[in-house]
């Protein structure tokens, strides 16, 4: 019987330990690196917010193409099943997150200087994928 018991103990033990790693390793789907992109929300307006918060819904309403095409480094596709950068201005989740005020405003200068999209990608990757 005790024996039984421990065996039932171990068991549970391993699957708790499975559970638990789980937490700490990031879904295949969650990485920088995998397509993203498709939001279909619309964008929130500008006119809601002031000053900094405003302007980057104003950069997510000029390009949304090039805010969709980039991950969010807050990793809020993780924690509220954003679809890219472009997803944090649907909501007022961007209004409260520096991470994606700062990669808007990134995003939006190398689109000035006549980036492409995957240039800007990846200079967005390299500054906030460390």
């Amino acid at each position: 019987m005790r024996r039984d018991i421990r065996k039932l103990l171990s068991v549970i033990g391993i699957i708790a330990c499975i559970g638990l790693l789980s937490l700490f390793v990031p879904a295949a789907s969650s990485d920088a690196n995998d397509a993203i992109g498709g939001e279909k929300r619309p964008i929130l307006s500008p006119d809601l917010f002031k000053g900094k918060t405003a302007y980057t819904y104003s950069i997510a309403n000029e390009m949304p193409k090039v805010l969709d095409n980039i991950y969010c480094y807050c990793h809020c596709q993780k924690h509220s099943g954003h679809k890219s950068l472009l997803s944090c201005y649907t909501d007022k989740h961007a209004a409260f997150c520096d991470v994606c005020q700062n990669e808007a405003i990134m995003a939006y200068e190398l689109h000035k200087q006549g980036k492409d999209i995957p240039t800007i990608k990846k200079m967005v990757d390299e500054e906030f994928g460390r």
